[in-house]
């Protein structure tokens, strides 16, 4: 059985992005875990296939909600969308852990998802410096990814200003950040599930 977001990713990326490079970006997507990758350790989309899930869930609340024909960009759209979460490529590996059965009080070894940073370099900033490896972002591509965590990321805490510009400056990041937040606490809510064997 194929991968049907992979599919619908690839479908979505192939019309709408372009750019010079951008084929190279999309074989190097597909030499790496990126469509088998979960989204997150044990949060949304924390099984196979998460990580291409979200991206294509956050491009479509993204395209929907906020998509102006008027000021916006379909291959920008595009880009911050699918491609927001790439650092997270040749991010999580499966592990095992001792779990208690509650009905027959044995242990057992329960796979999981861990972290394992092979490249750690932050997380909007890894996607944007992964993604300009194949292709050039625009500025606000580059401030849409680097911000899309908004608060969550860890540089953002302490009382920097740079994301509250960012903000200010670019209604994309706005945008992608608020599509972010919508498909990873409301649309992907319940999408986890036990690391397969």
């Amino acid at each position: 059985m194929g991968n049907p977001y992979r599919e619908e990713f690839e479908e979505i990326y192939q019309r709408y992005i372009t750019r010079q490079g951008s084929a190279e970006l999309l074989e190097w997507l597909s030499k790496t875990d990126f469509f088998t990758a979960p989204a997150s350790s044990k949060f949304h989309c924390a099984c196979e296939n998460g990580l291409v899930q979200h991206s294509v869930n956050v491009y479509k609340v993204l395209r929907e909600r906020y998509f102006d024909p008027a000021s916006d960009n379909e291959e920008s759209f595009a880009i911050c969308g699918l491609l927001h979460d790439i650092c997270k490529t040749q991010f999580y590996k499966i592990s095992t852990r001792n779990v208690k059965n509650e009905t027959t009080g044995a242990w057992e070894k329960q796979p999981f998802y861990m972290v394992e940073d092979s490249f750690p370099y932050g997380h909007g900033e890894k996607s944007v410096f992964l993604i300009e490896r194949f292709l050039r972002l625009k500025t606000s591509e580059a401030m849409a990814i680097r911000w899309h965590m908004g608060g969550f990321d860890d540089s953002a805490k302490g009382g920097s200003f740079s994301v509250s510009l960012a903000y200010e400056r670019y209604p994309i990041a706005v945008k992608l950040h608020l599509a972010d937040l919508e498909s990873t606490y409301l649309r992907e809510k319940g999408t986890s599930s036990v690391v397969k064997k």
